[in-house]
């Protein structure tokens, strides 16, 4: 039982530091991230939920801005497929290749992304090949689905 605890608690840890790095990564890497104040909240059970405050992200109704809650999507898969890297310690240069969005409510509180990731093989980057992922990200305002993006990612290998 200990062995289970502290192998669970160090599992924990990882992920928590990969969070903290994917934040990091997208707050350096992709300006716009930091302007809408975008997190990661949690990676459980092939789910990653992350999430930004209205506030920064608000349009003239009151409600989130489209291109916020797109970026919010857009970033939260992308979040998935480099976090998803990290775990299989594989690299690849991620990009969103083709997406679409559907608005189903307008997001009046600060909004919960979700993203489960799939079965996919990641180990083609370590053979020098690129891999494409095909995501879903729902985005829930309280108890409410107001948004669904479907994303097409490639993931290119890193020049060696």
């Amino acid at each position: 039982m200990t062995d289970h605890v502290e192998s669970s608690n160090s599992e924990s840890k990882m992920i928590d530091s990969l969070l903290a790095e994917l934040e990091q990564t997208w707050h350096q890497t992709i300006p716009v991230s930091a302007f809408m104040q975008i997190i990661p909240l949690d990676y459980h059970a092939g789910q990653l939920t992350v999430s930004a405050p209205i506030t920064p992200n608000i349009n003239l109704h009151q409600t989130m801005f489209a291109g916020s809650i797109y970026t919010l999507a857009t970033l939260t898969g992308w979040g998935m497929v480099w976090l998803q890297q990290r775990i299989a310690a594989v690299d690849g240069d991620i990009v969103l290749a083709d997406g679409h969005i559907r608005y189903l409510a307008p997001i009046t509180k600060t909004p919960i992304s979700k993203c489960i990731w799939p079965e996919a093989e990641l180990s083609r980057l370590s053979k020098g090949r690129r891999v494409k992922v095909k995501l879903e990200v729902e985005l829930w305002c309280e108890d409410e689905l107001c948004a669904i993006f479907e994303g097409l990612y490639v993931s290119q290998p890193l020049a060696v």
